[in-house]
């Protein structure tokens, strides 16, 4: 009977008795806190609690039942918070079901607690290795000693790595490579000398800070030496180069009146000039530059009109010419003589500066070509004209220098409108009868370097003109262009050098700026370099030689675009095409013209050779008519023979000994009918007047003259 109610209670509590789910509940919460545990695992097993097998088939379907609504309901355990209660009732059922379906023995559930929190632990992403919460470190609510014993023996380690991992900065390092550090002197652990043995102590690093600051410092290392290319201009002297402010294009001119345009992006390795012009004929060429927005170039040749040309190489426009009978060179509207330098305005993009061997420098403006914008008189010692041989503008535009061949170098306010006193001049700069090649303004805007032809480089401050800071001596330059320059970052000075007899090591010298001491030569070819450019955006340098070579000096590393486009690509390969043409192939004697036709029979030649005049020796026809091909109709013989003729035929002349009395015989017929003269002076003169033979010796025989003239008789 007892089994009997036992059952029948179990089925009611099934049946949602919630009396009874209430007591289990209670139950399951007391077994839990660990109060009857001990009872139940040494509850000992009787037969009675066996359950036959037609009612276990029952309750194993009952049990699927109650294992969905317990699904369920942990599904939505965090909306319903307070159905905890309800859970243990579950929990219990389920713990009544196990027992049943394993043969009557009720097994308690370890752990019922941590199955509630791995059940919370499975709500959303897992979580990362050697996680612990902070809620179960400071209320001891870990999964167990185990792990929080796992945990604390790796807190360190995981420290450690840390700190090696936030140190090591930038992409992994390549396989195989071990960084080279010093060894730290103490280790307490074995994690702490293994992350010291990959982080450098701070001497290691401080020291190489002090070589890379070093580095940085040292303005020769910045010098683009390590690749050349060149550039096949010609057989004769670079007298002319120019790069644009992008740094896309080179523009190259030499002595022999051409102008060849590179472009380092439609290049290949073949590094093969774009377009080849002569602007000026058969002048030399002496300066090219870009304009500030690198769309024309100004060309100055040796003649007196200065070109613009855009980047394609296409006149934009040409200076008019001056009168050179005029004495005053501003009542000119253009250069005189032949030109030397010419400059763009860094600030007006239409204005440009020229100067010539007419002792002017002039202002243009590019929309205006048949008249200068504004005219500057160079003048020397006492007021007399001297020759401008080199002109610049300052970098903020407002200051135009020119150096003349007296040794001066002359300075004129641009912002002013006349030019006729100079605002700073120094009539001593160079020798005398030399020739300035450059003149140069530092990027900073305060001092200007210039090269003399008298083999010097001096430095010359702009708020105190008359003394030069430095000079360099024993710089040979032997040509009017010989360019000078600062580095980009103003502390290196560098000038090309001519060579003199029996040297062969032409070179470019670099210079400290502050002291203009040598610090460094360059060695580019065996003849004179005359031009030098340095761009300050690509760091590239670019040398004109004296033998029709342009080389350019780039570093991979510290160069940017420029050259470096052009040599990555491969040489492009000429294609040719073949085209197989079906044209019959005509020996010289198969034309008709060159044909011979084959004698058939004797008597068609013959024809054809009788009817040939000249083969058959045919006598001359008789004359019809006036007369051809030399011959008159009258007689039927030539013009020679029928002149002879009439000459032999013709009546003798009885006045042809006697001019006069042939005139004579028609004197009676001018009287009689006057036809020439008479009508002419008929109302001025209508009796002629005619001068008496009488009178003449008359007057002869009463000028007696000189003396001396008289002539002596015996």
């Amino acid at each position: 009977m007892d089994r009997d109610s036992k059952s029948e209670t179990s089925k009611k509590a099934r049946t949602f008795d919630f009396m009874t789910m209430f007591q289990e509940a209670k139950l399951t919460a007391m077994e839990r806190c660990g109060g009857n545990q001990d009872a139940l695992q040494t509850e000992p097993t009787n037969e009675e609690d066996v359950i036959p097998v037609e009612e276990s088939k029952v309750k194993k379907k009952k049990e699927k039942k109650m294992k969905k609504k317990s699904k369920h309901k942990h599904k939505h355990k965090h909306k319903h918070k307070h159905s905890r209660s309800r859970g243990g009732s579950s929990d219990e059922a389920e713990s009544d079901e196990d027992e049943k379906s394993s043969g009557g023995k009720r097994i308690p559930r370890e752990g019922t607690q941590d199955s509630d929190d791995s059940s919370d632990e499975a709500v959303g992403p897992p979580l990362p290795p050697g996680f612990v919460p902070l809620a179960q470190e400071n209320n001891g609510m870990g999964k167990g000693d185990g792990v929080a014993q796992k945990v604390q023996e790796k807190g360190v380690d995981d420290d450690n790595e840390k700190k090696a991992d936030s140190l090591i900065m930038g992409p992994p390092p390549p396989p195989g490579f071990r960084p080279q550090f010093s060894k730290p002197s103490t280790s307490k652990t074995q994690s702490q000398s293994s992350s010291a043995s990959i982080i450098p102590t701070n001497e290691d690093s401080d020291n190489e800070d002090e070589e890379m600051s070093d580095d940085d410092d040292n303005p020769l290392n910045k010098i683009p030496e390590s690749h050349e290319i060149v550039f096949d201009h010609g057989n004769k002297t670079i007298s002319a180069l120019a790069l644009d402010p992008s740094g896309a294009r080179l523009v190259s001119g030499s002595y022999d009146f051409d102008i060849k345009l590179w472009d380092f992006a439609g290049m290949d390795a073949s590094l093969k000039s774009f377009r080849s012009l002569r602007p000026c004929e058969c002048h030399q060429i002496k300066g090219l530059e870009y304009s500030p927005t690198g769309d024309s170039i100004l060309v100055v040749a040796g003649n007196a009109q200065a070109k613009v040309i855009d980047r394609d190489g296409f006149e934009v426009m040409e200076c008019v010419k001056g009168d050179q009978y005029l004495v005053d060179q501003a009542s000119t509207k253009g250069h005189t003589a032949a030109l030397n330098y010419g400059c763009w305005n860094p600030k007006l993009r239409e204005e440009f500066l020229t100067c010539a061997n007419d002792c002017t420098v002039r202002l243009w403006d590019l929309n205006k070509k048949f008249k200068h914008k504004d005219i500057i008189k160079t003048k020397g010692q006492g007021g007399r004209k001297t020759i401008p041989t080199c002109c610049t503008y300052s970098n903020d535009g407002r200051y135009i220098v020119a150096a003349c061949n007296d040794g001066s170098i002359q300075l004129w306010d641009h912002n002013k409108h006349t030019f006729v006193n100079v605002a700073m001049h120094n009539r001593s700069a160079h020798m005398n009868g030399s020739e300035t090649s450059s003149l140069r303004f530092s990027y900073d805007g305060l001092t200007l370097a210039s090269r003399g032809g008298d083999d010097t480089l001096k430095l010359w401050d702009l708020r105190n003109f008359k003394q030069p800071l430095k000079v360099a001596n024993n710089l040979p330059n032997m040509f009017p262009m010989t360019d000078c320059l600062f580095s980009p970052d103003d502390r290196l000075l560098a000038t090309a050098v001519s060579l003199q007899k029996n040297e062969t090591d032409g070179k470019i010298v670099f210079l400290d700026r502050s002291t203009l001491d040598i610090v460094k030569e360059m060695h580019v070819s065996d003849t004179s370099t005359i031009k030098f450019l340095w761009h300050p955006k690509l760091n590239q340098m670019v040398v004109g030689c004296g033998n029709g070579q342009v080389k350019l000096f780039y570093d991979p590393v510290k160069s940017h675009r420029g050259a470096m486009l052009c040599v990555v690509k491969k040489q492009r390969k000429v294609k040719q095409a073949e085209i197989m043409a079906a044209q019959n192939i005509i020996t010289p004697y198969a034309l008709p013209m060159f044909r011979q036709g084959r004698p058939t029979s004797t008597r068609k030649a013959e024809e054809r050779v009788r009817k040939d005049p000249v083969k058959s020796h045919r006598p001359d026809l008789p004359v019809s008519g006036p007369g051809t091909g030399g011959r008159v109709g009258a007689k039927g013989a030539t013009l020679s023979q029928y002149v002879a003729q009439q000459l032999v035929s013709r009546k003798p002349d009885p006045y042809e000994k006697d001019p006069r009395a042939a005139i004579l015989r028609h004197a009676k017929d001018a009287e009689e009918n006057p036809y020439w003269i008479d009508p002419a002076y008929k109302k001025t003169q209508p009796v002629p007047v005619f001068r008496q033979p009488d009178e003449d010796n008359k007057k002869e025989e009463d000028d007696e003259g000189p003396l001396w003239k008289k002539k002596k008789l015996g």
